[in-house]
C-alpha cells in the first residue's frame, strides 16, 4: 500500500516556504503521493489546493500529486477545467484529480451556492467537465489547451452512499475519507466499490493528532492495506508524529 500525506494546516503564523519545505520534507521521507483537501466558511482557512499544490508540485517533483477533494459544485465547468489544465501542465502525469459533491453547507454557503442540489449539480458539472477535458472545449469557447494536457488526468470520485458503485462505474478510482468513519465501515464500503468493479481505492484523511498511538495507527494501516486499499493518506496535525515515523509503518 502506498503512503501519501495532505499537506498542512496552514496557520497564521506559518513562513511563506511552508507548503514547499513541507512537500520537500515528506518526499525525502519517501512519501508516495502529496494532496490537498478543500474547505472554507468554516472558521479555519485552507490553501486553494490549486495553488497549494502547484507549490508541492514544484517543490516535490517525484511524487503524485491529487486532491482530496475539490468540490466540483462551487465551480463554472469552464472555470474548473482551466484550473486542471493549468495544474496538469505543472504536474505533468503525476496529477490525479479528486472530486465530490462536497459535504458541508457553509462552503456553499461561502460561494452563494445551492447546498440541497449539490449531487444534481454534481452530475451535471461532471459530465460537462468530461466534455471540456477531453475536447478543449465547449458550445460556450475554446480553451485551447496545450497538447500535453488535453484529455486531462485521472478523475476519482470522492463520496459515500450510493457514489461508491458510481465510482466503480463512471471514475478511475475512488478516494474514502476516513475522517468521519470507522475502518470497519471504510472497509466495508471498499468491499462494494470492489464488487461492482472499481480500480485504485484511496482512503484519505487520516487525522493523526498530538498523542497518536504508533500501535494503534499501524494496526489501522495494516486493516486497510490486508483490506486492499491501494494508498492511504494521513493528516498530521500540530503536535502529531514525525512523518519517518508514520512513513515506517507501512510497507510499500
Amino acid at each position: 500500500m502506498r503512503l501519501g500525506a495532505l499537506l498542512g494546516p496552514v496557520t497564521g503564523n506559518s513562513p511563506r516556504t511552508f507548503l514547499a519545505e513541507q512537500a520537500r520534507a515528506y518526499a525525502d521521507e519517501g512519501f508516495d503521493s502529496l494532496w490537498s483537501a478543500q474547505a472554507l466558511g468554516r472558521g479555519f482557512m485552507l490553501p486553494d489546493p490549486f495553488v497549494a499544490l502547484s507549490v508541492a508540485a514544484t517543490a516535490a517533483t517525484d511524487v503524485e500529486i491529487g486532491t482530496a477533494v475539490v468540490q466540483a459544485p462551487l465551480y463554472d465547468p469552464m472555470d474548473l477545467a482551466h484550473r486542471i489544465f493549468s495544474l496538469q501542465q505543472i504536474c505533468g502525469d503525476r496529477l490525479i484529480m479528486g472530486l465530490g459533491a462536497g459535504s458541508t453547507d457553509a462552503d456553499f454557503a461561502a460561494f452563494s451556492r445551492r447546498f440541497e442540489t449539490r449531487f444534481e449539480d454534481f452530475r451535471r458539472l461532471a459530465a460537462t467537465l468530461r466534455q471540456i477535458l477531453a475536447t478543449g472545449g465547449s458550445e460556450h469557447g475554446d480553451l485551447s489547451p496545450w497538447p500535453s494536457v488535453q484529455g486531462g488526468p485521472p478523475l476519482f470520485l470522492g463520496s459515500w452512499g450510493r457514489g461508491v458503485e458510481r465510482a466503480a462505474r463512471e471514475f478511475d478510482g475512488w478516494i474514502a475519507s476516513a475522517h468521519y468513519r470507522t475502518a470497519e465501515q471504510v472497509i466495508a464500503a471498499l468491499g462494494r466499490y470492489r464488487q461492482a468493479g472499481g480500480g485504485r481505492a484511496v482512503v484519505s484523511t487520516i487525522q493523526l493528532p498530538a498523542g497518536t498511538d504508533p500501535g494503534e495507527l499501524r494496526d489501522r494501516l495494516a486493516r486497510f492495506a490486508e483490506a486492499g486499499f491501494d494508498d492511504a493518506v494521513v493528516l498530521i496535525l500540530p503536535g502529531g508524529p514525525a512523518p519517518d515515523a508514520v512513513r515506517s509503518l507501512v510497507e510499500t
